[in-house]
C-alpha cells in the first residue's frame, strides 16, 4: 500500500512536466517558450534598427538638401552681386523703422531721403500695376519696394524682368530683411 501512495504522486509529477507546453515542444522539435521569447525579441530589435537607419537616411537627405539650398542660395547672392547690383542687409541701413518688407528678400527701385519723393514713386509704379510698398530705415531712407519674395532665385528672375521693363533702374538693389 505504501507503494501505491508514493506512485499517484509520481504519476501526477510525470504527467504534469509531460503535459507541459515546453515539454512537449521540447520533445517535438519545436522552440520552447523561452526561444519564442528570444526570437520575438529579436525580430522587434532588427524592425527598430530598420526604422532608425531609414530614419537617419532622412535626416541627412534633409540634411544635403539644406545644404544644397543654402550653396544655391549662397550662389545665386553672389551673382546679384557681381552681374547685377547692390544686395544690402537691413541692418547696414540701421534696420526697418517701420514693418518689414514680409519676406526675406525684396527689390528697391529707389530709396529718397524725402518721404513726398518715395511716395510719388510709390504712385508710378502702382499706377503701372505693380504691387509696391515703402519700407523706411533708422538712416532715414524711403525705399520703394517690389516682389517680397522668400526665395532668391524668384527674386533674381524678377529683377532682370523689372530691368528689361524699365521699371527697376540699373541703381536698384536687393534688399535683405534680417530683421
Amino acid at each position: 500500500m505504501k507503494l501505491g501512495k508514493n506512485i499517484v504522486p509520481a504519476l501526477l509529477a510525470a504527467l504534469f512536466v509531460t503535459s507541459s507546453c515546453d515539454f512537449v515542444r521540447a520533445v517535438a522539435g519545436r522552440p520552447t517558450s523561452a526561444r519564442l521569447e528570444a526570437m520575438k525579441q529579436e525580430k522587434e530589435r532588427r524592425a527598430q534598427a530598420e526604422h532608425q537607419a531609414r530614419l537617419d537616411s532622412m535626416r541627412r537627405v534633409r540634411q544635403q538638401m539644406a545644404d544644397s539650398m543654402a550653396a544655391r542660395q549662397a550662389f545665386l547672392l553672389d551673382s546679384l552681386v557681381h552681374s547685377s547690383g547692390a544686395v544690402m542687409a537691413s541692418s547696414r541701413l540701421g534696420g526697418i523703422q517701420n514693418s518689414a518688407p514680409g519676406a526675406k528678400y525684396c527689390i528697391v527701385i529707389g530709396a529718397f531721403r524725402s518721404m513726398d519723393n518715395a511716395g510719388r514713386k510709390l504712385k508710378t509704379v502702382i499706377d503701372a500695376g505693380y504691387d509696391a510698398s515703402i519700407v523706411c530705415f533708422n538712416n532715414g531712407l524711403n525705399a520703394v519696394t517690389l516682389c517680397p519674395s522668400n526665395d532668391i532665385s524668384e527674386i533674381a528672375d524678377n529683377l532682370k524682368s523689372l530691368r528689361t521693363a524699365g521699371v527697376c533702374p540699373k541703381e536698384g538693389w536687393v534688399l535683405i530683411s534680417d530683421e
